[in-house]
């Protein structure tokens, strides 16, 4: 597959088989997240890869119960608004049932910790879609970085005290039907010459 067939087969899916990522695969992965680029190089974003489904669950409890104490307000962004709505059914798993959550992390006060920890996602979305792997981003954790719950536990996972959770994606193999390409109808470019 070309590159450019690659990026536009990537697809965020929401609906996983419990049939595990192999770990040659999900070694490949996070190699693939290793070798983004960082600013002046700092290679300092720590990978937190969760195949322990009954570990991703109990983070999912507390996620879950977090987010059903908060209440939607005006101007709340979209997803946002949807994940504390949807936190308040029994059955809510922000991990959509998928066989491995991967956290990003990074050094808190680094100004380049967020951009450097989504370069390093990207690259292992993109890998888990060369090698037929299905993945997601999902936010959910980031947006509640600094929430002693989820910090406690994530500590117990192996974060460390100076490290906060920038971004997060599933892995693992679609229960959905081949998805269609979605048209592209956001994302302006302004050619500067």
């Amino acid at each position: 597959m070309s590159f450019r067939e690659l990026v536009r087969a990537r697809r965020s899916i929401r609906k996983y088989s419990d049939r595990t990522v192999a770990r040659e695969h999900l070694e490949m992965i996070v190699k693939a997240g290793q070798y983004a680029p960082s600013g002046g190089n700092n290679q300092s974003s720590h990978f937190l890869v969760f195949t322990n489904r009954d570990k991703i669950c109990e983070l999912n409890s507390i996620i879950r119960t977090e987010f059903s104490k908060m209440k939607p307000y005006e101007g709340m962004y979209k997803s946002m608004v949807n994940t504390v709505n949807n936190s308040r059914r029994e059955d809510y798993d922000f991990s959509y049932g998928a066989p491995v959550l991967i956290l990003v992390a990074n050094k808190i006060g680094y100004s380049n910790a967020m951009a450097d920890s989504v370069l390093c996602l990207e690259n292992m979305l993109l890998q888990a879609t060369d090698l037929g792997i299905s993945s997601c981003y999902v936010n959910q954790v980031n947006w509640l970085r600094n929430d002693p719950s989820v910090l406690e536990y994530l500590y117990s996972c192996g974060l460390k005290e100076d490290e906060r959770v920038y971004c997060s994606a599933v892995f693992g193999h679609s229960e959905m039907t081949s998805l269609p390409q979605l048209p592209r109808h956001g994302n302006e470019a302004t050619f500067i010459e």
